[in-house]
């Protein structure tokens, strides 16, 4: 069939792309500067901050497991993927009333449930909407979307830090204030555009697509492929902390709040123009091969941020990095359904992000541990953390071009 012939994308791809897009310029409106807000605000060491962002992820990881199997058992995405969204906006306000970094971890903490109740059903049914040689251009839009949010969530932050604080290296309490004020908006108006405009995909086969059971963080049954796709993925993970690491890292290079908050717009900006042509790219080869080719970039990036010496050299390490975040995004999702059954890609998804989310805690405790001097590598101080993360990266990338086939399931 010649893309001239090609079925217009399902709506759903557009509706949940629409969705993304709204919610990443609220949360981008806060994200970016929390860890400023711990560390410049409330005082918390770099370890603490590791386990802000750790726990957050990992807390939800449950939550991603049982979304997906429930998805599965009731053939209805939509609305599990409108609660997490509604749970993620309704945990914002609360930032309002944060007086310490328990506070934080609690709000991070309901946030990132409400990502872990939306994210599984809502992947499975972008996968449930598309045919399987358009699945990377979907999930390429999706991300796209997402980061396009990012960007503008970014720029609406640029402008309230400038007409709140100036060009001041640290953020201020008020200025953070304002920022949760304006991001509650975008935060509700996407709920109400996924509620109204998603549909669930009716699919073919069996009457259930998962067992009457609990799900458990159970790999039996599965493919050999995903089986090692999830294996090299948590050990890339254990060395993919959060991206508060890097932020803590370029205010320590010497970037005040507008820098660096311009800085993370290009980053998002790279991001954006990259994940659709990388989700195509990603159709026509193998997909493995593009996962790996991100990853590569991610172990160079960290390497830089660990012998980096000027501000430049962090800006010019920001759009690499959105290289490797545009180059992954949309390629992991589409391998992991090409690597299950279509009736079991929603427990597939749930125990993928799982498996993720549970390694990001020892990942950002980790690096929480090393940046502050402790292990083999505390010689090295706030680059120990960056290392560590290359080493990593390479080692998955290694691990995956040895153990996951090339075009698995194209036809699933």
């Amino acid at each position: 069939m010649s893309s001239t012939e090609r079925p217009k994308l399902h709506r759903n791809v557009w509706v949940t792309s629409a969705t993304s897009f709204l919610t990443d310029v609220s949360s981008e409106m806060l994200q970016n500067v929390l860890p400023l807000f711990l560390a410049n605000v409330l005082g918390v060491r770099i370890w603490a901050v590791g386990v802000v962002e750790g726990l957050a992820e990992s807390t939800a990881s449950l939550l991603k497991l049982y979304s997906g199997w429930l998805s599965d058992r009731l053939r209805a995405r939509k609305w599990l993927a409108v609660a997490g969204y509604a749970i993620s906006s309704s945990a914002k306000p609360i930032y309002l009333l944060a007086s310490n970094w328990g506070i934080v971890a609690a709000i991070r903490w309901a946030d990132r449930v409400g990502k872990g109740v939306r994210t599984a059903p809502r992947d499975a049914l972008l996968a449930d909407s598309v045919a399987s040689e358009r699945r990377g251009l979907a999930f390429g839009i999706h991300r796209a979307s997402d980061t396009a949010g990012a960007v503008l969530g970014l720029f609406f932050t640029i402008l309230v830090v400038r007409a709140a604080q100036g060009g001041d290296l640290l953020l201020e309490r008020g200025t953070f204030h304002k920022l949760v004020l304006w991001s509650l908006a975008p935060a509700f108006l996407a709920v109400f555009i996924l509620a109204l405009g998603a549909r669930d995909v009716p699919l073919k086969g069996a009457e259930g697509g998962a067992s009457g059971r609990r799900p458990k963080i159970t790999l039996r049954g599965m493919d050999r492929g995903f089986i090692a796709f999830v294996a090299c993925s948590a050990l890339f993970t254990l060395g993919n902390s959060s991206d508060a690491f890097l932020i803590l890292k370029a205010q320590e290079r010497g970037l005040g709040v507008l820098p660096l908050m311009w800085t993370l717009l290009a980053f998002n900006a790279v991001y954006t123009v990259v994940s659709a042509p990388a989700g195509s790219l990603a159709d026509k080869l193998p997909r493995k091969w593009v996962v790996v080719g991100g990853w590569a970039v991610y172990a160079a990036v960290y390497l830089g941020f660990a012998v980096s010496t000027t501000r430049l050299h962090i800006v010019l390490l920001f759009l690499a990095y959105g290289l490797y975040y545009g180059a992954v995004s949309g390629a992991t999702r589409a391998l992991v359904a090409d690597l299950v059954e279509p009736e079991r890609r929603g427990v597939a998804y749930g125990t993928y992000h799982a498996v993720i989310g549970f390694t990001s805690l020892p990942a950002s405790l980790i690096a929480g541990l090393l940046w502050q001097g402790f292990g083999p590598w505390h010689g090295l101080g706030a680059s120990a953390p960056f290392f560590f993360g290359a080493v990593c990266a390479a080692l998955a990338g290694v691990l995956l071009v040895m153990l996951v086939p090339g075009r698995p399931g194209r036809d699933r």
